[in-house]
């Protein structure tokens, strides 16, 4: 890998880390960046599965704040997140590479119309404390949770979409600790896979590092950004892109 490649590679993880936090869509950046790097589909999700357990470890870190409190919690959807996470990988693993490259566009594209049509996160917030006023969970929130953490280990792409919008709606927590909650469980779910393609798959290491260090510092600025930016327009921004994306991976699965 050239000097170049490299910080290509730094710079588009810091891009997927941000991107995560506002919308969800990490992978979005970081899975093309690969492939531009000359990585098989496959190998490529894989090596990008890895690399995203430090975006994680980013925004945990500069989430504390908004995790107190929620420790209860935290230990009731873990074990879902932690199972969903495994098997998710094990399905990736017994998927044929074929196979792969021609279902990704799907998955980017569906999460990019589901970025476009979903209500922006604040309202969802607003939505879920006016259902939820006491915080109390529901008894199938880690079942839901464990659903999508089985396509986060799979994929991922707009796993942190549908995530959010789940515990926003039916936990009753702001934006803020909504979205540290997701980061975390998430966070959980991408972790398991990983550990998993490290001991049973190649893994890209070369690509993974650099990809990992700039996630990590996408995944710390992330959280303050969410406080701040103006989301909608960015998830729009964000999902046309995708949409875009997923048009030019379908023509070189199908051409």
């Amino acid at each position: 890998m050239t000097p170049l490649q490299f910080l290509l590679l730094v710079a588009a993880g810091v891009g997927a880390g941000l991107t995560g936090s506002i919308a969800g869509l990490a992978s979005l950046i970081s899975y093309p960046a690969l492939l531009a790097s000359g990585i098989p589909p496959v190998t490529a999700n894989v090596t990008n599965t890895v690399a995203l357990v430090l975006n994680s470890v980013g925004s945990v870190s500069a989430s504390r704040p908004e995790l107190s409190g929620q420790g209860r919690r935290l230990l009731r959807l873990s074990a879902g997140a932690l199972l969903g996470g495994a098997a998710g990988a094990a399905l990736l693993l017994l998927t044929p590479s074929g196979a792969f490259e021609r279902i990704v566009p799907w998955m980017i594209a569906g999460a990019s119309v589901a970025l476009l049509v979903q209500r922006p996160p604040r309202d969802l917030a607003a939505a879920g404390a006016r259902a939820h006023p006491s915080h109390r969970d529901p008894w199938w929130l880690p079942l839901a949770t464990s659903a999508i953490a089985v396509y986060g280990g799979y994929f991922g792409a707009a796993a942190g979409v549908m995530m959010l919008a789940l515990f926003l709606l039916v936990t009753g927590e702001g934006l803020a600790r909504g979205n540290a909650l997701k980061n975390l469980v998430l966070g959980l779910a991408n972790a398991v896979a990983a550990a998993a393609f490290v001991v049973l798959t190649p893994v890209a290491w070369s690509a993974a590092l650099p990809l990992a260090v700039g996630l990590f510092v996408g995944g710390r600025l992330g959280p303050p950004v969410v406080r701040r930016a103006p989301q909608a327009a960015l998830r729009r921004v964000i999902a046309v892109a995708g949409l875009g994306l997923a048009a030019h991976l379908a023509v070189q699965a199908y051409g």
